[in-house]
């Protein structure tokens, strides 16, 4: 086992950890269960997920090739 550090919208960590909570279920074992989905040949993560990932892969960006230039 390792011990990793994450960056995550402290809104969506307070509401997973409180979802988690109320089942009675470890975060970390959760959060290793969709890694290990998105990893194996056949994922188990759900459809609506799915559909919502590729939603989000095909959405609209702005390319943008050097930030410090962009945004300056």
């Amino acid at each position: 086992m390792v011990l990793k550090t994450f960056n995550v919208d402290e809104d969506t960590y307070k509401k997973f950890s409180a979802l988690c909570k109320s089942h009675g279920i470890s975060m970390s074992k959760q959060v290793q269960m969709f890694m290990e989905s998105v990893i194996s040949e056949e994922p188990k993560a759900s459809e609506e997920y799915l559909e919502k990932l590729d939603n989000i892969r095909k959405g609209k960006f702005v390319r943008v090739a050097d930030l410090s230039e962009r945004y300056r």
